[in-house]
């Protein structure tokens, strides 16, 4: 999954102490920690980091009919979307399983995509094939990168206050803000000169690690890791957030409109609670095993600062959150409750750990 990157921020992270990622990852290419995984976590919990996520792929579209265009090729309702706005995105196959994911953003005539990098240019590719005579242009921009605000002090640190699901200019590029995160779309020669900026005004240096751990708490799914060449956008939660059920025609549609009349996608993703004392850790697409038979597929792994080691699967939607199950040769239980934030998603965390040590 990982592509080639060359991160405008390697010596500036290296500087700091910053680890890079395993060149086997999907992270490769960018600091996956500055010594301190834990601590970069509990700051992002607590305060804010900043996050060299220049990994990410980033394509702009212009021209009068960039809106009305990408709302016929894909799962969101972008015909009408204002400037400023800032939503998730799906490119399906013609059977509805998931090829892209992505965020877009409006922002002064330019339309903004980013996603993973592995897949911006096959994503670039696809979209300048569907122009045709429509008045757009489709770009991949290189030159531009991802940097992440992530934190209840990211609206302060980077000076951004717009409500989630805007995005508003920032420098020579723009911030797109989602809940407690902010991240910065600019132009690659001024990432040093910004990193050094919200780290003077109290951004803690963090690596991906910190930001996997977090994403992985919360069960929000990652293209490639979470999803595989099956995964339907029922399945990982992105019906809502990233496909608009009344919108017009588009590639997919029928897939997704009689999954959720039926209501029974045949998959679900889950997060798992592994068993800490295990000699070995799951490695993405290990199986998920029940009762001797494989019901699921392991998603990204990581270890978290207050759970310990977790990780995303999608299991088979008639396993039971009580199921007694093994990933990779760890135990795993899953958590009732994807949201440990609050206390409901605590005490369904510390359910899932008490099955474990019960075995």
């Amino acid at each position: 999954m990982a592509g080639s990157v060359s991160s405008p921020l390697l010596d500036t992270t290296r500087a700091a102490g910053g680890v890079l990622a395993p060149d086997d990852s999907a992270d490769s290419g960018v600091t996956w920690h500055f010594g301190d995984p834990f601590g970069e976590q509990r700051a992002a919990q607590r305060a804010a980091v900043v996050i060299d996520r220049s990994h990410r792929g980033v394509i702009t579209i212009t021209g009068p009919e960039r809106l009305s265009w990408l709302h016929t090729l894909t799962s969101q309702q972008l015909a009408d979307l204002p400037d400023g706005a800032s939503v998730e995105n799906l490119n399906l196959d013609p059977q509805g399983r998931v090829l892209d994911h992505f965020y877009v953003s409006d922002v002064a005539g330019t339309t903004y995509l980013d996603t993973e990098g592995s897949r911006a240019a096959e994503l670039a590719t696809y979209l300048t094939r569907m122009v045709f005579w429509a008045k757009v242009e489709v770009a991949q921009r290189p030159d531009l990168v991802v940097l992440t605000v992530l934190g209840p002090d990211a609206a302060r640190i980077t000076g951004v206050v717009g409500a989630a699901g805007t995005a508003e200019p920032y420098r020579s590029g723009i911030a797109r803000v989602a809940d407690g995160e902010i991240d910065l779309l600019i132009p690659a020669g001024e990432a040093p000169a910004v990193w050094a900026e919200l780290v003077d005004r109290g951004a803690r240096p963090a690596g991906t690690w910190a930001y996997e751990a977090i994403r992985v708490a919360q069960a929000r799914p990652r293209l490639g890791l979470d999803t595989d060449e099956k995964t339907i956008p029922h399945e990982v939660g992105w019906i809502g957030p990233a496909v608009h059920l009344d919108k017009g025609c588009y590639r997919g549609q029928e897939t997704v409109a009689r999954v959720h009349n039926l209501g029974r996608p045949p998959r679900r993703l889950v997060l798992l609670h592994l068993d800490g004392s295990a000699d070995s850790r799951p490695e993405p697409g290990d199986p998920v095993i029940a009762a001797g038979r494989t019901v699921g597929r392991v998603g990204t792994v990581v270890e978290h600062c207050d759970y310990g080691p977790i990780a995303l699967a999608i299991v088979k939607r008639n396993i039971p959150d009580d199921a007694q199950l093994e990933a990779g040769g760890a135990a795993a239980a899953i958590d009732a409750d994807v949201t440990p934030a609050d206390e409901a998603g605590v005490a369904a965390g510390r359910a899932a750990v008490d099955r474990l040590r019960g075995r």
